[in-house]
């Protein structure tokens, strides 16, 4: 009989906890909804710090076209450039003229994030003179360019071992708020007001690292 008595004990603390937990979240979420409300009003500049630009990522990437001594020596570039081990970029198609085959490892990327990407971005404009085309810019709010040799670089000599390669440099632009688009659970479109614009990745650039777009 005191086994029974126990367990109906249980039962009925386990229902008391459900009922005051599900009466306790509504009222949780709409003291967390006006604690937004109050923080919203009372700082302006959050609010500027909130929706302004940010940068993602910055991707670097070489492309070689074939597999082999040459791929080698454009990762050597690349780790030395940026400090990380680059991984191998494969072929999505195959194309007999140009004697590639399907996953065929043909060039090498590194991706760059916070503090060293802001690093490497100074680095980068530095071989243009700080000077970048407006048509670099995208809808999307990202910038893309190329450095046609790797020597441009300060602290880079040329290697006649290694030779000279060129890469491509994209910036990734996002907003707080971009996460939505990558969740698993409740994945969801960011809005067209919410999404970085052209015009306003062209100002953080140049407030930031002091680029002249020309036109």
């Amino acid at each position: 009989m005191t086994v029974k008595k126990e367990e109906k004990t249980k039962k009925t603390d386990k229902k008391t906890i459900t009922k005051t937990a599900k009466k306790s979240a509504p009222k949780k979420k709409n003291e967390y909804k006006k604690q937004i409300k109050t923080k919203s009003k009372m700082d302006p500049e959050m609010k500027k710090e909130l929706f302004s630009p940010k940068i993602e990522k910055v991707t670097i990437n070489i492309g070689v076209g074939e597999a082999g001594e040459r791929l080698k020596k454009a990762g050597k570039v690349l780790q030395g450039l940026t400090g990380q081990k680059p991984i191998e970029t494969l072929s999505k198609t195959t194309n007999k003229d140009w004697g590639v085959r399907k996953l065929m490892p043909i060039g090498c990327k590194v991706t760059l994030r916070s503090k060293k990407a802001d690093q490497f971005i100074v680095e980068a404009l530095s071989t243009r003179d700080n000077k970048m085309a407006d048509y670099s810019f995208d809808d999307e709010g990202n910038l893309s360019f190329g450095i046609p040799d790797h020597t441009l670089f300060k602290n880079q000599k040329y290697d006649p071992n290694i030779g000279i390669f060129g890469m491509d440099i994209n910036i990734t632009m996002k907003r707080d708020g971009y996460r939505v688009k990558n969740r698993r659970i409740a994945r969801r479109r960011i809005p067209h007001k919410h999404r970085v614009k052209k015009e306003e990745t062209m100002e953080f650039f140049s407030k930031k690292f002091n680029v002249e777009v020309v036109s």
